[in-house]
């Protein structure tokens, strides 16, 4: 690749699937006239069982697909990616601005009134050194209840949230903190914010989204070279564009979107 990409003209936004698009709708609101470029690796889905060295392959060739097609700067809208790759991927790509994910442990740990707050999140999340660091950091005065929910992602993936079941997954999810008194949720990973009226139907307890804030700062560090233009979105998935589509209007009220196929070859995503 050469050391500038050929046009920076639009926000490339990423995650493994269709959580990331909770960021991706704070974008649009914020920056409603700025192209963007979505990519959902659902063909590898579910990230979190994979190993590092796994996720941070398939990142760097995703980021490589999104810029050479006009991203200029990129949101890694995934936490389990995020604390996988961030540090190498501004250290392989100087050019490019990078946002990442991080779990929004300090203004949980900041608006605490009973010093107790808990964290859904994935388990490489969980068990990363960014989630250590957030913790050490603005944290160590407060009681920090981490509940691992791999059931969520893939309730937001199939659409299957409103199903008894679901619900009465999320109870037993929510009630080991909640019985520990935890007072602010933060919901570190970004398929939960989907899941919000289901989450809020257990617990009135305040949930904590990182993805207004996220907007803010793609909106600081992008490129002068990205202007608003009314440019197409695009949307790119690993899975069924069909399906993809789906959830994009389901999700976020996108209408007859531009999705798609992704094949896998030779460890770099192409174009169907």
């Amino acid at each position: 690749m050469s050391d500038q990409p050929r046009n920076t003209s639009a926000i490339g936004v990423f995650d493994s699937g269709v959580g990331g698009l909770s960021v991706l709708r704070e974008i649009h609101r914020l920056l409603p006239d700025i192209p963007t470029l979505y990519f959902a690796d659902q063909g590898h889905l579910p990230y979190g069982p994979r190993s590092p060295e796994e996720i941070q392959r398939f990142v760097e060739a995703i980021v490589e697909f999104l810029i050479e097609r006009g991203a200029g700067v990129i949101v890694i809208a995934c936490h389990t990616a995020s604390a996988v790759s961030l540090i190498d991927l501004r250290a392989r790509f100087p050019h490019v601005p990078f946002v990442g994910m991080e779990p929004a442990v300090k203004p949980a740990a900041e608006s605490t009134k009973t010093g107790v707050i808990g964290v859904l999140s994935t388990l490489i999340t969980a068990n990363g050194e960014l989630y250590r660091s957030v913790r050490e950091r603005f944290a160590s005065d407060v009681k920090v209840i981490t509940q691992v929910a791999p059931e969520l992602v893939l309730m937001v993936e199939e659409g299957s949230a409103e199903k008894p079941e679901s619900q009465e997954t999320i109870r037993k999810l929510l009630h080991p903190m909640l019985d520990e008194g935890a007072d602010r949720i933060v919901l570190a990973c970004t398929h939960f914010p989907f899941l919000k009226a289901q989450l809020e139907a257990v617990t009135d307890v305040p949930l904590i989204d990182p993805a207004p804030a996220v907007a803010r700062q793609t909106a600081r560090v992008m490129p002068p070279t990205i202007q608003p233009s009314g440019g197409e979105n695009v949307y790119y998935t690993s899975g069924d564009p069909e399906a993809f589509r789906a959830a994009l209007k389901r999700l976020i009220g996108v209408e007859d979107a531009r999705a798609v196929g992704i094949r896998w070859q030779d460890g770099k995503p192409v174009e169907d």
